[in-house]
């Protein structure tokens, strides 16, 4: 299991749960509507000792769900569903894929665009306000805290 850093940094805290090769590519197998261990192995091609490793800590630190199911006639299994924290990160991964899009693009093309629900409108992940309002990346400040790691003295 992977084990969260004794660290005031949230970054350094979420890499430890997230920060594996292969967990954010099972997160988003998983947003794409994946939740069963064949279909992460199929979508991924991940050996299954390391997708049962990412899977039971995602599992640990509550971003996927094991749920019990059993087709008839078969052995019981588990599916992974995406919890309220998992579907938060989808933030995440499509920021990062808006970075790879625009700094490391595929000569195709985009292999997925990133639109308002029912129009051809597109979405870019940015910096929104407390009162829903769109921030300019140059106009976002990030203020230290007493919590702010200090290290060296």
């Amino acid at each position: 299991m992977s084990k969260i850093p004794n660290d005031s940094c949230a970054i350094a805290r979420s890499l430890g749960v997230l920060g594996e090769r292969w967990t954010l590519l099972i997160l988003r197998e998983a947003v794409a509507g994946a939740s069963r261990f064949s279909q992460f192995r199929s979508g991924l091609g991940i050996a299954p000792d390391v997708l049962t490793s990412r899977l039971n800590t995602l599992v640990e630190y509550k971003v996927l769900e094991k749920v019990p199911y059993q087709e008839p006639g078969e052995r019981a299994r588990s599916s992974y569903l995406l919890t309220d924290a998992g579907r938060e990160l989808l933030v995440v991964l499509l920021a990062l894929q808006q970075w790879g899009d625009k700094h490391l693009p595929w000569p195709e093309g985009p292999s997925i665009l990133r639109q308002v629900e029912g129009t051809e409108r597109p979405v870019h992940v940015g910096f929104v306000d407390d009162r829903g309002v769109e921030v300019e990346e140059g106009r976002v400040e990030l203020v230290r805290t007493a919590a702010y790691p200090r290290r060296g003295g």
